[in-house]
Parts: structure tokens; sequence; C-alpha cells
């Protein structure tokens, strides 16, 4: 039986850092203020359980990929601490949270939950295909801002008369794209020598850097966007300056020589780049 922390490596609980602030950012523009209780622990147990079933597609769909790779041949799969079957099992789990959660929040987020499920199991494979794997990636996390607005309102917002959501799902897609393209760097040899897909394998380092930092510009000016919309103020002005400020020092720092780097950027910088956005608009709404 593999131990508490082989489950807790193997499902990486803490990249939910990621996706938690943008959902709480889209409940908290949807309510303009604090939603329930009951349905910030809904959307919490919603989104663990869809990051945690994402982990364990991924961890399956890779285990041979994982196995060759000198960097991954040490996760849980590949040495044999969790076997397929207890990996399935785990996976199953992680999408009843997510869609038992779903239910209790509303009929529209339990109707739509089911829709995600494809993009969790298809991104393992297009890195079989296609360089642009890593907005295949950003296709779920862009979901999560989305989700916590149909989670307070239980109504689908139509980008004309509620482009808030929108433009939160826009940035958190690119910049989801933008930084796995940074962690992309640490294969980028393994990848071309197995044929396996990304931007730094098929076209070079380079371009991979340029594209991130686009991409990450590109998500800096949604986020700014989102002021001229929504019912927000100074504070939000000043937290997306600081947003701006850690997305810039993300891309200073790596070196696609030091993996040290390259780890730093991917999750120290933007776990406190998705919680200083968050804390942003938290503060500006209450302080209203």
């Amino acid at each position: 039986m593999p131990t508490v922390r082989d489950v807790l490596n193997f499902v990486k609980i803490e990249h939910s850092v990621f996706a938690l602030p943008f959902v709480y950012v889209g409940a908290l523009l949807a309510a303009g203020g604090l939603p329930a209780w009951s349905d910030l622990a809904w959307m919490t147990l919603a989104a663990v359980g869809a990051r945690g079933a994402a982990f364990g597609f991924n961890r399956v769909i890779d285990k041979a990929v994982d196995a060759m790779n000198p960097r991954t041949a040490r996760r849980e799969m590949p040495r044999g601490a969790i076997t397929t079957p207890f990996a399935l099992g785990l996976t199953a789990a992680f999408l009843a949270v997510y869609l038992g959660s779903a239910w209790m929040l509303n009929d529209l987020a339990f109707r739509l939950a089911p829709a995600v499920i494809p993009f969790l199991v298809f991104y393992p494979y297009t890195k079989r295909f296609t360089w642009t794997c890593h907005f295949w990636l950003g296709l779920p996390f862009g979901v999560a801002p989305m989700g916590g607005w149909i989670a307070v309102t239980g109504a689908f917002p139509m980008p004309l008369e509620e482009p808030v959501p929108w433009l939160l799902a826009f940035a958190a897609g690119l910049w989801v794209a933008g930084f796995d393209i940074l962690y992309a760097l640490l294969d980028m040899n393994f990848d071309r020598r197995h044929r396996i897909h990304s931007i730094p394998a098929d076209f070079s380092e380079t371009v991979a850097l340029r594209t991130s930092e686009a991409l990450h510009l590109l998500t800096w000016l949604a986020l700014g966007a989102v002021y001229f919309f929504a019912d927000v103020g100074p504070v939000y002005v000043a937290g997306w300056g600081l947003v701006g400020m850690l997305l810039m020092y993300e891309h200073v720092i790596v070196n696609p020589e030091d993996e040290k780097t390259i780890h730093k950027a991917f999750f120290t910088m933007n776990g406190l780049t998705s919680f200083a956005y968050l804390a942003a608009v938290a503060v500006d709404l209450f302080s209203l």
C-alpha cells in the first residue's frame, strides 16, 4: 500500500494554489463581496477535486514516458509506489468530489461540470502530437474563474453582458499556458529525443521564453481590463500593478540552464502572483 506521503506527492494538492485564487476571484466579483460560506466551501472542494483528477489522469497516461525521463523516473507510478488500479481509483474519487461539490452548488454548475472532464483527460495526449499542448492545459484553468462566477450566480454569463468572467478566464488560461512553457524547458532535450511536443522542443529556447513573456503580458492586460467592467477601485489597480511586477520578476529570474530558477518561477512566483491578485480583489471589494 502507498504511504500518505506517496499519495500527497502523487496528486500534488499544493498545486491547487494556481486555480483556487481565480475561483475565489470569480466568486467575489460575481457576489460583489463575500459569497455564502457554504458556496465557498463547495467551490473549494470542486476545484481540489478537479485538480486531483487532472493530476491522476496525467500520471496514469504519462506513466511510461515518466519512467524513461530521468527527471520524473522517481515519481510514484514509475517506481511502483502507486499502482495503476490504485491511481485510477484515486482519480475516480477526486472526480466524485468534483461532481458532488458541483451538484451541491447549483443546477447549472452540476450540468456544466462534466464538460470539463474531457479536457482533463485530453491534455496529456496533446503532447504526443502538437506544441499547442500548453494551451490545452490552460483551457481547464480558464474555467476556474468562470466556475466561481457560476457557483455564485447560478447563471451562465453572456460575454457582452458580463465580460468580467470572460476576461478572467482568458487571463487565467494564458497565464497557465505561459508558465507551462517555462516548465517544459526542463524536458526540452528529452522531449526532442522522444518526439514529445512542446514549444521549447518544437522551436527553441528563445521562442519559448518570448512566447511565455507575450502570454503573461496578455494575462496582465486582461486583468487590467477587468477594472473597466467590475465594481473595483484603486486597491485593485495597485494589486494589478503588483501582479505585473511579479510576472516580470518571474521572467527575469528564469535561467534555462538552472533548474532551480525554473522551479522558483513555476511554483513560488506563480503562487505569489495568484494570491496577490486574490488579495487585491478581496481588499478592494471589502474596502468599498
